[in-house]
């Protein structure tokens, strides 16, 4: 949703759900002219009842103060974004912990006892982020 006045949100948000003024000002407890004013940017509802236009309007008082629901990053939606990145997480750790044990195992800081865990970690690792690859 493109970024708009609190006015144009709180009509666009009482268009999306069939309401005329009077049945949300009626919900309010003001005027339709009230909400009148408030589509038009001449005033501005009391802040102390922006939780109650939130919820009558059926958004976050967030949502309703930003212009409408959040949108998700230019071409990808957070699933997509999350799916993107923990695999690439997950590689990164398995890759540090080799890295940890083949350094601290040369400077002699490592014994192999300590060393099973890291490395089981790292292969752990990318085992979930080759298992996350697979097709159902």
């Amino acid at each position: 949703m493109k970024q708009q006045t609190l006015g144009a949100t709180i009509a666009a948000l009482r268009k999306e759900r069939g309401m005329t003024q009077l049945e949300l000002a009626n919900q309010m407890g003001v005027t339709d002219k009230a909400v009148s004013k408030w589509e038009r940017d001449l005033s501005f509802p009391d802040a102390a009842s922006l939780p109650k236009l939130a919820e009558t309007l059926g958004v976050s008082v967030d949502e309703l103060m930003q212009g409408g629901p959040a949108e998700p990053a230019p071409g990808q939606a957070p699933a997509a974004e999350a799916a993107r990145l923990v695999p690439l997480i997950l590689r990164g750790v398995a890759l540090a912990m080799g890295v940890a044990v083949t350094v601290l195992s040369a400077l002699r800081q490592l014994d192999t006892e300590a060393a099973f865990p890291m490395l089981g970690l790292g292969l752990a690792c990318l085992a979930a982020a080759q298992l996350g690859r697979q097709e159902p």
